[in-house]
Parts: C-alpha cells; structure tokens; sequence
C-alpha cells in the first residue's frame, strides 16, 4: 500500500513543479495597453521621471512613505471641457517620490496619470507594473481606496497618498463620487 501512495505524491509533486515551471506572468506593456483603453482615451496613464541610469534612489529615513509639506496648485485643462487636472501632494518613500495628477469632470475622476514613480534598476521595473495597475484600480474605484499591488507595498501606499491630496484640492471624497 504504501508504494502506490508514494507514486501518487511523486506524481503529483512532478506536476505541480512543471505547471510552476511554466507559468508565465503578463507583459507589461499588455497590461499597459488595457489600462489606457480602460482609462482616458489618448493619454498613457504612466509617465516615470528621473534617470534610467538603473540606479536605484536612497532610502528615505523612515520606511513609510511621508507626504511632502508642499502641495501644487490645481491647474485647469485648457480643451475647454468642464474638466480639471489636479496634482496630488509628491509623497517620499524609501525607493523613490510618488506623485499623480488627477482629472476630474463632472465630479468623476476620468484619468489618472503618474507624475512621478520611483525609477531605476528593479524599482523602475516594479513602477513600469504597478502604475497602470493603479491607475485602473483609481479608475474603477473612483477613489483613493485602491488595492495594494504585490511587491510595490510602499509605490501603493504613496500613490493612493498622492491621489487623495488630489481629491483633496478637488474637494471630492468617495461619498461625493457616484461610480
């Protein structure tokens, strides 16, 4: 009896490491292209700033993202809709600043663009991913309160950061916000 058990769990332990073995994960830029149809219509929802040197920034003294004393101004789109671009607060984390701008029309938010991600070597990598992830998430939430993205915790927590500064200036919350 006990061979025939022990065949089965070999089996089975072989089959569970080819089908790991063979996962493959999406592409980022398929992830990309469904974002900016599911977002604004013409504009990409992720634009990273900084060096591509692959360098990575320097840790910040705490490990939380800390929001930064200085919040911009809101700034008005010029194509003569009722809509309006809102830059959220740059928020610091230990890999680098975060910043997004909001548009909102008619009280809902209609895009959702990254201003700032952190950038360079593996944190770049994990922007390149994780922004149009949130970007998507803040779309279809209508809010602030996203999902975090696996592997980019602190990107996360800053962008929804950064994001409610914007609704902030807007002066929209998720109560005002009809999905």
């Amino acid at each position: 009896m006990f061979p025939k058990r022990g065949a089965i769990a070999l089996v089975t332990t072989v089959l569970g490491l080819v089908l790991l073995l063979s996962f493959k994960t999406p592409d980022v830029a398929t992830v990309a292209a469904t974002v900016q149809t599911v977002g604004s219509a013409g504009s990409s929802p992720v634009a990273t700033s900084g060096s591509s040197s692959g360098a990575t920034a320097a840790p910040a003294a705490s490990a939380a993202p800390t929001a930064s004393t200085a919040a911009p101004a809101p700034t008005a789109v010029t194509s003569g809709t009722a809509a309006t671009t809102i830059a959220g607060s740059t928020v610091a984390t230990r890999y680098g600043d975060v910043a997004v701008e909001v548009t909102v029309a008619s009280g809902k938010i209609t895009a959702v663009q990254a201003v700032s991600l952190p950038s360079g070597g593996r944190s770049g990598q994990i922007s390149a991913y994780a922004g149009p992830v949130l970007a998507s998430e803040a779309l279809t939430a209508q809010s602030a309160s996203i999902d975090i993205v696996s592997g980019a915790t602190y990107t996360s927590q800053a962008y929804a950061q950064s994001l409610q500064s914007a609704l902030d200036q807007a002066a929209i919350d998720a109560t005002t916000v009809n999905g």
